[in-house]
């Protein structure tokens, strides 16, 4: 009776830590990706309403944008949120991000081309009672300094926007990347966009959809480092891990041709 006593006893003790062992496991997984609090985005969602409706912004061409994308940079507890801002820009959805920030006690920066820009959107957003950080230069001396980015906003109308998304160190728990005013964009450009992205490195594009939200909004969903099983470098087929091939583009606004290696 005590050596039956004493198994299960070692049985029991043993699924305990079995248990434990599959909650420290699913523990890490949840902090090696974002995970979504729907709480969170609909806090910072009422929040950015009422802000952006006391601040009297104009609301005509983001209508609906700043509300949208401050749920979501809050629900997916972005760490580091980055936009791109040029004078003479609109401010609801800087007024959302940075509400945002403050419900995932993040940072919000907002990466500008010049010292006019610098103090035309410090001036804004200081009358509304935000103060992001503002970092001043050319995609290649900022974003080198961005690093763990998990939300990514660029305007679509700045002639720098995908070299910013191509250059964006992101988290390695994954990232979500916004390009706004992007109604000029097709389905084809974006592709080669989100493609270019994640050519050079072993994340995976999980989703890309266009929402017609404001002017326009592309947005894609980035795995985490590493891509899974699922990602493009991963991928093997008998044995061997499957060529990568160029792909031409020819850019529909610009004419100019792009070649990028998959």
């Amino acid at each position: 009776h005590i050596t039956h006593s004493n198994d299960k006893h070692n049985n029991k003790q043993l699924h305990i830590n079995t248990y434990r062992e599959r909650e420290k496991h699913s523990n890490n997984m949840k902090e090696m990706k974002l995970v979504w609090s729907p709480e969170r985005a609909i806090n910072s969602y009422i929040a950015t309403v009422q802000a952006v409706s006391a601040s009297q912004c104009q609301l005509s061409s983001e209508s609906g944008v700043a509300e949208l994308l401050s749920a979501m940079a809050a629900g997916w507890n972005a760490q580091l949120i980055v936009e791109t801002w040029s004078r003479g820009g609109v401010i609801p959805t800087s007024i959302g991000l940075s509400i945002a920030s403050r419900h995932t006690g993040g940072r919000h920066v907002c990466v500008v081309p010049d010292e006019r820009s610098r103090s035309e959107y410090a001036k804004i957003m200081g009358g509304s009672g935000m103060s992001p950080e503002i970092m001043v230069g050319e995609p290649e001396e900022v974003m080198d300094g961005l690093v763990g980015i998990d939300f990514l906003v660029v305007d679509s109308r700045r002639k720098d926007f995908s070299r910013v998304l191509r250059l964006a160190k992101l988290s390695g728990k994954g990232a979500v990347l916004i390009c706004k005013n992007a109604n000029f964009i097709s389905k084809m450009d974006s592709g080669y966009i989100w493609r270019s992205v994640v050519a050079r490195g072993s994340r995976r594009l999980v989703r890309s959809v266009f929402l017609p939200v404001g002017k326009g909004l592309h947005m894609a969903h980035l795995s985490a480092a590493g891509g899974g099983e699922n990602s493009v470098l991963a991928m093997k087929h008998k044995g061997n891990v499957i060529p990568k091939r160029w792909i031409k583009h020819v850019d529909q606004r610009s004419g100019d041709v792009h070649f990028i290696r998959k």
